[in-house]
């Protein structure tokens, strides 16, 4: 029986439909553009490629440069198909992997400090991602006419648009939980308290406890 294809097999996938790649470009290509939507190690990326040629979607054949043979793999038709078969598929429900909101939901086993530093440190990573999307992969479509693929600077700007908002809502969030939970006189115990109510009535309404702006 064939391996079940899965959602890195269908991103590998894209990419082949754009070029060949070698299987070190391959793997630094779907790091570098892959990493904000669908991050994965190079590791589970190698094997993902070995389950294309596994499913007949692409094949490899060997180029030398040098002295040094390179592997490339090439998208089949029946690879191309699938990816359009898998266009008309429904999406996954979106899924949040979010290690500080997993630690904030036992934040009465720690103490005040200890989240504050997660959640200081969380901010600095997601200002530090997204001010890197910008800097290394959206300004050179603007200011580099050999930027990669310039033919889909229109998709890249759809795509930035959330990358920059969700990091932006991550920093956003983190500054509020921090100020909320330095008025905490400590992490557990506390229950219903006066700020808690009007927290879930303001979500519960619809209405964002976060400060816009900033």
């Amino acid at each position: 029986m064939p391996p079940r294809p899965t959602t890195s097999t269908y991103a590998l996938l894209g990419l082949l439909a754009l070029r060949p790649w070698s299987a070190y470009e391959l793997a630094q290509q779907a790091t570098r553009s892959l990493r904000y939507a669908h991050p994965r190690t190079e590791s589970h990326l190698y094997e993902e490629a070995k389950r294309l040629l596994v499913l007949g979607w692409a094949t490899t054949h060997v180029e030398h440069r040098g002295r040094r043979p390179r592997t490339i793999y090439e998208i089949t038709g029946e690879g191309r198909s699938a990816l359009h078969a898998w266009f008309a598929t429904p999406p996954r429900n979106p899924q949040l992997d979010f290690e500080a909101l997993l630690r904030l939901l036992f934040a009465d086993q720690t103490d005040k400090a200890t989240l504050d530093r997660c959640l200081e440190e969380t901010a600095d990573n997601a200002r530090q991602l997204a001010d890197d999307a910008i800097q290394r992969l959206l300004r050179p479509y603007l200011t580099d006419d050999s930027a990669p693929f310039p033919e889909r600077r229109h998709i890249a700007a759809l795509v930035a648009a959330f990358v920059a908002d969700y990091l932006h809502l991550i920093e956003r969030w983190c500054e509020f939980a921090r100020h909320e939970i330095d008025s905490w006189p400590h992490t557990d115990g506390l229950g219903m308290t006066d700020r808690t109510r009007e927290i879930l009535e303001a979500v519960l309404n619809g209405r964002s406890v976060l400060k816009r702006g900033g």
